[in-house]
């Protein structure tokens, strides 16, 4: 079956989750407590996997992990990512087939105040978790989450390709690219002999509901929001490929399970970003957010003192024609997502993990080509 996608993209094969396959697949993942990894948690917990998480506690107050009362629906290990024999002990005792691996330091701004715990984590974190997953046979398929700026930027105007040239400015996007290159080594030099899928995907700025991390733009602007109160930008005038969370986490599950089936053609690097029409500045993103809010006024923050890039975007043809995966909502319905999520929960929705999971539900349906429904989806879809 083939079908026209929006964007720029033109016909390809159209992609399916086989919900057959996730069902009680065990599935390590790290990082779980986080925002992205919370998300993620949430779309494999509906797919059926059989989830161990690791991470430490959640670091932000609020968060989305006890928010959706995940600690009551994912078995979960508090640690370390940095405390080897921990994470050995319990990949050695859960026997995972798939891993994703999210923990790290992942802001920009934390890098600068924080270098050496930002190199430490997100360097020999990625060595620790791989090292370990050398000592068990039950692994078939690795995906570490890096980031869109393990690039070199070079202003262009262009998206960068999987096969351009890796670096970075700052501390953070500099141990992503040293997170990238670890990776290769180990899928070559121990992982390749055993025909495990080893993969690296790099997501653009992901915005949605659950999100408080400090210095990220949405969070700041749903919290400013929230007490009618300035929001304050930096760099308004910088592009970055905004999308919604669901939008890469579908990738990454599409990306896992393809490494699992062959290992050698989808081993390596893969890109996961939005259309060319939404890749907007920031004031054009707290532009949009302030309309779908009601209301709100921004200020600019004059005494910045972070390099950031000024043009940041990705080529994500690889991934639509050879996973066959494609960005779906706009950045409209994007931030209509998250304002939708938002409110709901400062009107104390009291099931915000049924909440997330009808907006990927949601996701699913206007994409018409996701997953094998269940019979509560599909009677949604008929209303």
């Amino acid at each position: 079956m083939r079908i026209k996608l929006p964007g720029n993209f033109g016909n390809r094969e159209v992609v399916m989750i086989d919900k057959a396959f996730w069902k009680d697949r065990k599935v390590f993942l790290t990082g779980h407590t986080g925002f992205k990894g919370s998300w993620l948690s949430i779309m494999l917990h509906s797919l059926g996997a059989k989830i161990l998480g690791y991470a430490q506690e959640p670091i932000t107050q609020p968060n989305m992990f006890n928010i959706c009362s995940l600690p009551k629906v994912i078995p979960t290990i508090y640690g370390d990512i940095m405390d080897y024999q921990k994470i050995e002990k319990s990949i050695i005792d859960f026997e995972p087939e798939i891993v994703f691996h999210l923990a790290a330091q992942p802001l920009v701004r934390q890098s600068y105040l924080k270098p050496v715990e930002t190199y430490a984590v997100n360097i020999m974190g990625t060595i620790n978790l791989l090292d370990a997953l050398t000592k068990i046979t039950s692994i078939k398929s690795i995906v570490n989450i890096t980031s869109d700026k393990v690039y070199e930027n070079k202003e262009w105007v262009w998206g960068y390709r999987e096969s351009d040239t890796l670096g970075g400015y700052d501390p953070y996007s500099t141990s992503k690219a040293c997170s990238e290159l670890i990776t290769a080594s180990y899928r070559k030099s121990f992982f390749a002999e055993n025909k495990v899928g080893v993969a690296t995907a790099r997501a653009g700025n992901v915005i949605g509901g659950g999100d408080w991390s400090v210095g990220r733009i949405v969070p700041d602007c749903i919290n400013a929001l929230s007490k009618n109160e300035d929001i304050i930008i930096r760099n308004p005038k910088s592009i970055r490929p905004w999308q919604h969370v669901i939008e890469p986490l579908f990738g990454y599950i599409i990306l896992a399970e393809r490494l699992y089936i062959n290992e050698q053609k989808y081993s390596g690097s893969w890109n996961f970003g939005p259309r060319n029409c939404d890749v907007v500045t920031v004031d054009q993103l707290v532009e949009k957010l302030i309309q779908h809010w009601g209301y709100g006024e921004y200020q600019i923050d004059s005494d910045n003192f972070m390099h950031e890039a000024t043009i940041l975007r990705l080529d994500c043809s690889k991934s639509f024609y050879q996973l066959g995966w494609s960005p779906l909502w706009d950045i409209n319905k994007s931030i209509s997502k998250v304002v939708q999520w938002s409110k709901a929960y400062l009107e104390n929705k009291d099931d915000m993990f049924q909440f997330t999971l009808d907006q990927i539900q949601d996701y699913y349906i206007d994409s018409n080509i996701g997953v094998e429904m269940s019979d509560n989806i599909k009677d949604k879809k008929k209303k």
